[in-house]
């Protein structure tokens, strides 16, 4: 089914891309907003190596709506209403990897994200694979059967950057106290 914010996201995703006249691409953009997230939203500012390839990727494979920008070198993005910044640091950026064991991963550090809801998970796994997005850990379940079990996966942007989405299979466990090892 359709929801009214997928029904309102697509008109305002047309008014955007259209050649208005007298209208100005800036009057265009000024026209949508995210709202930010309740309490205080969170900023997060990441280095990319190209603006176009980054909006293709956030505005486009993940779907998140653009906020303000500086043409090619800055891009504004809500996630869920936290914003996310793409800056451009130059064309040889590529973000170091580094790695931590996580229950049978290797966890790619750093990295960042949103914990979703099951269905939103499995449907952004799904758009994520058919854009052609190369895993670097597939969509799978991790800490069975402990307080803290959870859906995960791993990709990159195309400047490096490391993402993870997650769902917990109970989701008021998002902060649950123990020790993984002792569990």
């Amino acid at each position: 089914t359709v929801s009214r914010d997928m029904l309102a996201k697509a008109f305002f995703r047309k008014v955007l891309n259209r050649k208005s006249p007298g209208v100005s691409a800036v009057a265009r953009l000024a026209t949508v907003s995210a709202k930010p997230a309740p309490g205080a939203p969170f900023h997060l500012a990441i280095p990319v190596h190209d603006i176009k390839l980054a909006r293709d990727f956030y505005g486009g494979t993940l779907g998140l709506e653009e906020g303000r920008r500086d043409q090619d070198k800055w891009q504004d993005y809500s996630i869920n209403g936290h914003q996310l910044v793409c800056h451009w640091v130059g064309t040889e950026y590529r973000c170091p990897d580094f790695y931590n064991p996580v229950d049978g991963d290797e966890v790619p550090v750093p990295h960042f994200g949103l914990a979703l809801t099951e269905p939103q998970f499995h449907d952004l796994a799904e758009r994520v694979s058919k854009a052609g997005v190369k895993f670097i850990i597939e969509p799978h379940k991790r800490f069975h059967g402990k307080p803290g079990e959870q859906w995960t996966m791993f990709f990159k942007d195309p400047s490096g950057n490391n993402l993870e989405f997650k769902a917990m299979t109970t989701p008021d466990n998002l902060f649950a106290r123990y020790d993984v090892s002792e569990a």
